[in-house]
């Protein structure tokens, strides 16, 4: 449809995540797992299996993609082993497009969004666990800061590359958790 209606690709940004259900590896269902798969994983290789394709037909060829890798892909949450081990995929997958992609002038990089004040937010505002076992309030920023920085990453050009940026509030708990 893409094609059929704007001719070219010249950006892609994956941001699915479902981190539902949520548990430690021993509590979510093989069911479980495949869903949290489905959505974050194999729905980001779809995406970007038709754009690459897409980005390499095209005339000129190239373009840009963004994933959404989550401050999770870098650290994990409590109970988050499925959200956690799909985004810590992601990485994986940001890293071989980009690689894969040089030679076709496609520029892949990805953004690591922690607590934007969403409607999916709401809960850690209010308070999320921590590793030693407790639950706290965690900070939140405007996400209008995150759209502005995905909007950066979009306009280089695409001899340029932000190849990771992470995005958070300043005091969130991510640097030192554990």
């Amino acid at each position: 449809a893409v094609a059929e209606r704007h001719g070219r690709l010249d950006l892609l940004v994956n941001n699915a995540g479902t981190g539902a259900p949520a548990g430690a590896v021993d509590e979510i269902s093989p069911e479980g797992w495949q869903s949290i798969v489905a959505v974050n994983l194999t729905g980001s290789y779809l995406c970007a299996h038709h754009a690459v394709r897409m980005m390499k037909a095209q005339d000129p060829q190239g373009g840009r993609i963004i994933n959404n890798g989550s401050i999770s892909a870098v650290s994990p949450r409590p109970r988050s082993v499925g959200y956690t081990a799909t985004k810590h995929a992601i990485t994986g997958l940001t890293k071989s497009i980009s690689l894969d992609g040089r030679r076709y002038n496609i520029a892949c990089g990805q953004i690591d969004i922690g607590n934007a004040a969403t409607e999916m937010t709401q809960q850690i505002a209010a308070g999320a666990p921590q590793a030693d076992g407790s639950v706290l309030p965690e900070p939140t920023f405007d996400p209008r800061h995150a759209a502005e920085a995905v909007r950066y990453m979009a306009e280089l050009p695409l001899d340029t590359n932000v190849q990771f940026m992470t995005i958070m509030a300043t005091t969130m708990p991510f640097i030192g958790r554990g």
